[in-house]
């Protein structure tokens, strides 16, 4: 595939490839290898997750990584980041600055993508209201990779989350290879995972079978 020049394109065209899997990778590992291994199983939508602060030179070889292989980047939780390193957008939790105006964050982003965290229907509908490009919605299952997840909504509380917004929804919270097509059938348009890849043997034929199993089930 050749590499599309993604900052360049409009706030409509970055949203519509927010489908499949969207592999989350954390500075607190290894995200370079991470991320090469999730491009070579076929993941194209990334976030970079620095929760102690950004590695600024891990996230210029991530932003070079990905527009390389025509994959976007989400930076957590920080926006002015996100712009720094000319991502692709931002997603915000609540406690993150902007989170409750994205007004602002939109003023500040333009056409790079914004997304939500929410765990309930009015939560999606809200964040589509408010502006939100897409919603990250969960956790879905019980998970060791966010201690502030909360409680896991489950397969019906995603597909409540999901019927409720038309923007995008990214199912996260314990998804892997057994649970991926009984997501995908709640109608959510990503599944976001960490440790699924992360923490696989192989990482990139684990996102290839997360991939696969993914596109089989839609």
């Amino acid at each position: 595939m050749a590499a599309l020049e993604t900052a360049r394109l409009t706030r409509a065209a970055l949203a519509r490839r927010l489908h499949g899997i969207y592999a989350i990778v954390d500075e607190g590992g290894d995200p370079l290898a991470v991320a090469r291994a999730a491009l070579d199983g076929g993941v194209r939508v990334f976030q970079y997750r620095a929760k102690c602060g950004a590695v600024a030179e891990r996230a210029r070889a991530l932003r070079k990584m990905t527009r390389e292989r025509g994959a976007l980047l989400i930076f957590n939780d920080d926006f002015e980041a996100a712009i720094a390193f000319d991502c692709d957008g931002v997603h915000l939790g609540p406690g993150d600055r902007g989170f409750a105006d994205v007004a602002s964050v939109r003023a500040a982003v333009g056409d790079r993508l914004i997304g939500l965290s929410c765990g309930t229907p009015d939560e999606a509908r809200a964040a589509e209201f408010g502006g939100a490009d897409y919603v990250g919605a969960g956790c879905v299952f019980p998970t060791d990779s966010k201690s502030d997840a909360g409680e896991p909504i489950g397969l019906a509380g995603l597909r409540a989350v999901a019927a409720a917004t038309k923007v995008p929804v990214a199912a996260i919270g314990g998804i892997g290879t057994e649970t991926i097509a009984a997501v995908a059938a709640t109608g959510a348009a990503m599944a976001a995972v960490i440790s699924a890849i992360a923490s696989a043997p192989d990482p990139a034929a684990a996102a290839a079978e997360l991939v696969s199993r993914w596109k089989a089930a839609t």
